[in-house]
Protein backbone atom coordinates (compact mmCIF):
# COMPACT_ATOMS: atom_id res chain seq x y z
CA UNK A 1 0.00 0.00 0.00
CA UNK A 2 1.16 3.36 -0.35
CA UNK A 3 0.28 6.36 1.34
CA UNK A 4 0.46 10.17 -0.12
CA UNK A 5 -0.24 13.72 1.61
CA UNK A 6 -2.12 15.79 -0.22
CA UNK A 7 -1.87 18.73 2.43
CA UNK A 8 -3.88 19.81 5.58
CA UNK A 9 -6.04 16.49 6.95
CA UNK A 10 -6.16 15.08 3.42
CA UNK A 11 -4.28 11.91 2.51
CA UNK A 12 -4.50 9.54 -0.74
CA UNK A 13 -4.41 5.59 0.66
CA UNK A 14 -3.92 3.26 -1.85
CA UNK A 15 -4.11 -0.59 -1.26
CA UNK A 16 -2.22 -3.56 -3.33
CA UNK A 17 -5.72 -3.61 -5.02
CA UNK A 18 -6.06 -0.42 -6.56
CA UNK A 19 -8.77 1.00 -3.39
CA UNK A 20 -8.11 4.17 -2.98
CA UNK A 21 -9.37 6.25 -0.14
CA UNK A 22 -9.15 10.07 0.16
CA UNK A 23 -9.71 11.46 3.82
CA UNK A 24 -11.00 14.87 4.76
CA UNK A 25 -10.58 16.87 1.15
CA UNK A 26 -9.96 20.59 2.04
CA UNK A 27 -11.30 23.90 0.26
CA UNK A 28 -7.82 25.17 -1.15
CA UNK A 29 -9.75 28.80 -0.29
CA UNK A 30 -9.50 28.31 3.64
CA UNK A 31 -6.27 26.04 3.72
CA UNK A 32 -4.26 28.37 1.30
CA UNK A 33 -3.21 25.91 -1.53
CA UNK A 34 -5.15 24.04 -3.35
CA UNK A 35 -5.77 19.91 -3.63
CA UNK A 36 -4.20 18.37 -6.95
CA UNK A 37 -6.87 18.26 -10.07
CA UNK A 38 -7.70 15.07 -11.02
CA UNK A 39 -8.26 13.43 -7.59
CA UNK A 40 -10.27 10.17 -7.90
CA UNK A 41 -11.16 7.63 -4.94
CA UNK A 42 -13.39 4.85 -4.22
CA UNK A 43 -14.36 5.88 -1.14
CA UNK A 44 -13.85 9.63 0.85
CA UNK A 45 -13.82 9.79 4.74
CA UNK A 46 -14.92 12.87 6.20
CA UNK A 47 -14.21 13.86 10.05
CA UNK A 48 -16.59 16.77 10.05
CA UNK A 49 -18.71 19.07 8.44
CA UNK A 50 -16.04 21.90 8.72
CA UNK A 51 -15.23 23.05 4.58
CA UNK A 52 -11.70 22.89 5.59
CA UNK A 53 -12.14 18.76 5.62
CA UNK A 54 -15.58 18.13 3.64
CA UNK A 55 -14.89 19.29 0.23
CA UNK A 56 -16.15 16.42 -1.59
CA UNK A 57 -16.59 18.34 -5.04
CA UNK A 58 -12.40 18.15 -5.49
CA UNK A 59 -12.72 14.64 -5.48
CA UNK A 60 -14.20 13.13 -9.01
CA UNK A 61 -16.53 10.24 -9.85
CA UNK A 62 -18.74 8.71 -7.81
CA UNK A 63 -16.84 7.51 -4.27
CA UNK A 64 -18.39 6.05 -1.43
CA UNK A 65 -18.95 8.70 1.67
CA UNK A 66 -18.24 7.76 5.31
CA UNK A 67 -18.92 10.46 7.41
CA UNK A 68 -20.81 8.67 10.20
CA UNK A 69 -20.01 6.42 12.89
CA UNK A 70 -20.09 2.71 12.04
CA UNK A 71 -18.54 0.04 10.70
CA UNK A 72 -17.69 -1.37 6.67
CA UNK A 73 -16.46 -3.14 4.42
CA UNK A 74 -15.30 -1.90 1.06
CA UNK A 75 -13.72 -3.85 -1.87
CA UNK A 76 -12.03 -5.92 1.45
CA UNK A 77 -11.00 -2.93 2.59
CA UNK A 78 -12.20 -2.89 6.27
CA UNK A 79 -13.10 0.35 8.14
CA UNK A 80 -14.54 1.68 11.40
CA UNK A 81 -15.09 5.10 12.34
CA UNK A 82 -15.62 5.90 16.01
CA UNK A 83 -16.85 9.40 17.63
CA UNK A 84 -14.83 11.46 19.23
CA UNK A 85 -14.68 15.66 20.13
CA UNK A 86 -13.39 18.23 18.12
CA UNK A 87 -12.28 20.52 21.71
CA UNK A 88 -11.30 19.95 25.07
CA UNK A 89 -15.37 20.86 25.84
CA UNK A 90 -17.09 17.72 24.96
CA UNK A 91 -17.64 19.46 21.60
CA UNK A 92 -19.09 22.57 22.84
CA UNK A 93 -17.39 24.85 21.14
CA UNK A 94 -16.59 23.05 17.81
CA UNK A 95 -18.58 20.11 17.85
CA UNK A 96 -18.17 16.51 17.21
CA UNK A 97 -15.43 14.71 15.03
CA UNK A 98 -14.72 11.21 13.13
CA UNK A 99 -11.76 8.92 14.18
CA UNK A 100 -11.21 6.55 11.23
CA UNK A 101 -9.41 2.79 11.17
CA UNK A 102 -8.58 1.34 8.30
CA UNK A 103 -7.41 -2.04 7.80
CA UNK A 104 -5.26 -2.04 3.90
CA UNK A 105 -2.91 -4.89 2.96
CA UNK A 106 -3.20 -6.18 6.87
CA UNK A 107 -2.00 -2.62 7.91
CA UNK A 108 -3.65 -0.73 10.75
CA UNK A 109 -3.75 2.84 9.07
CA UNK A 110 -5.29 5.62 11.80
CA UNK A 111 -6.60 8.92 11.19
CA UNK A 112 -7.48 11.42 13.93
CA UNK A 113 -9.31 13.71 11.83
CA UNK A 114 -9.62 17.12 14.08
CA UNK A 115 -9.70 15.57 17.11
CA UNK A 116 -9.18 18.32 20.09
CA UNK A 117 -9.90 16.55 23.32
CA UNK A 118 -7.42 15.80 25.61
CA UNK A 119 -5.90 11.94 25.45
CA UNK A 120 -6.75 9.22 27.69
CA UNK A 121 -6.90 5.56 28.30
CA UNK A 122 -10.10 5.38 27.25
CA UNK A 123 -10.22 6.86 23.72
CA UNK A 124 -7.25 5.16 23.17
CA UNK A 125 -8.32 1.66 24.09
CA UNK A 126 -11.19 2.21 21.57
CA UNK A 127 -8.94 2.65 19.19
CA UNK A 128 -6.77 -0.58 19.67
CA UNK A 129 -3.52 -1.10 17.69
CA UNK A 130 -2.18 1.00 15.28
CA UNK A 131 0.67 0.46 12.70
CA UNK A 132 0.23 3.69 10.66
CA UNK A 133 -0.63 7.56 12.32
CA UNK A 134 -2.23 10.47 11.11
CA UNK A 135 -2.18 12.82 13.53
CA UNK A 136 -3.43 16.70 13.88
CA UNK A 137 -0.51 18.75 15.34
CA UNK A 138 -1.02 22.37 14.91
CA UNK A 139 -3.16 23.36 17.87
CA UNK A 140 -5.86 26.07 17.70
CA UNK A 141 -8.30 24.18 16.53
CA UNK A 142 -7.18 20.68 16.88
CA UNK A 143 -4.66 18.98 19.27
CA UNK A 144 -1.44 20.68 19.75
CA UNK A 145 1.96 19.35 19.66
CA UNK A 146 2.10 17.94 23.11
CA UNK A 147 -1.26 16.31 23.67
CA UNK A 148 -0.32 14.71 20.03
CA UNK A 149 3.24 13.58 21.64
CA UNK A 150 0.97 11.79 24.51
CA UNK A 151 -1.34 9.94 22.18
CA UNK A 152 1.77 8.80 20.06
CA UNK A 153 2.96 7.44 23.62
CA UNK A 154 -0.12 5.54 24.35
CA UNK A 155 -1.04 4.05 21.46
CA UNK A 156 2.65 3.59 20.18
CA UNK A 157 2.24 3.04 16.52
CA UNK A 158 5.26 2.38 13.91
CA UNK A 159 4.57 5.11 11.95
CA UNK A 160 3.37 8.59 12.97
CA UNK A 161 2.67 11.11 10.14
CA UNK A 162 1.77 14.49 11.45
CA UNK A 163 -0.90 16.70 9.99
CA UNK A 164 -2.89 19.96 10.44
CA UNK A 165 0.10 22.27 10.87
CA UNK A 166 1.22 25.35 9.18
CA UNK A 167 3.57 25.31 6.08
CA UNK A 168 4.53 28.55 4.10
CA UNK A 169 1.92 28.43 1.92
CA UNK A 170 -0.98 27.25 4.73
CA UNK A 171 -2.92 30.74 5.49
CA UNK A 172 -4.56 29.24 9.05
CA UNK A 173 -3.42 30.07 12.76
CA UNK A 174 -1.93 26.70 13.73
CA UNK A 175 1.08 26.03 14.68
CA UNK A 176 4.24 24.95 12.72
CA UNK A 177 5.09 21.21 12.36
CA UNK A 178 8.61 22.06 14.46
CA UNK A 179 6.74 22.85 17.86
CA UNK A 180 5.98 18.89 17.34
CA UNK A 181 9.12 17.59 15.93
CA UNK A 182 11.21 18.99 18.81
CA UNK A 183 9.74 16.43 21.20
CA UNK A 184 11.38 13.55 19.42
CA UNK A 185 14.20 12.90 18.66
CA UNK A 186 16.70 13.37 16.28
CA UNK A 187 16.83 10.27 14.75
CA UNK A 188 13.19 9.56 15.16
CA UNK A 189 11.99 11.76 12.50
CA UNK A 190 12.33 10.52 8.56
CA UNK A 191 11.93 13.39 6.46
CA UNK A 192 10.39 11.65 3.12
CA UNK A 193 8.84 11.76 -0.58
CA UNK A 194 5.81 12.64 -1.36
CA UNK A 195 4.38 9.17 -1.86
CA UNK A 196 6.31 5.90 0.49
CA UNK A 197 5.25 2.33 0.30
CA UNK A 198 4.73 0.11 3.28
CA UNK A 199 3.96 -3.27 3.45
CA UNK A 200 3.24 -5.90 6.64
CA UNK A 201 6.61 -6.37 7.08
CA UNK A 202 7.94 -2.57 7.76
CA UNK A 203 6.41 -2.77 11.19
CA UNK A 204 7.98 -4.13 14.00
CA UNK A 205 6.41 -2.76 16.84
CA UNK A 206 9.31 -1.83 18.56
CA UNK A 207 10.50 1.78 17.63
CA UNK A 208 8.41 4.44 16.66
CA UNK A 209 9.34 6.63 13.85
CA UNK A 210 8.15 10.47 12.72
CA UNK A 211 7.44 10.77 8.89
CA UNK A 212 7.42 14.12 7.39
CA UNK A 213 6.06 13.90 3.79
CA UNK A 214 6.53 16.57 1.47
CA UNK A 215 3.21 17.96 -0.15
Amino acid sequence: MNIQWLGHSAFRLVESTGTTIITDPYDGSMVGYDLPSGLTADIVTVSHEHDDHNFLQAVQGNPMVINQEGAFEINGVHITSMKSFHDHHCGDRRGGNLIFKFRMDGVDICHLGDIGEACSIDICSQIGSVDILLIPVGGTYTIDAETAKEFVELLMPDIVIPMHYRTKDCEMDIDKLDSFLKLFDEEQIVYANEVIDFDRTDFDGEHTQIYVLNK
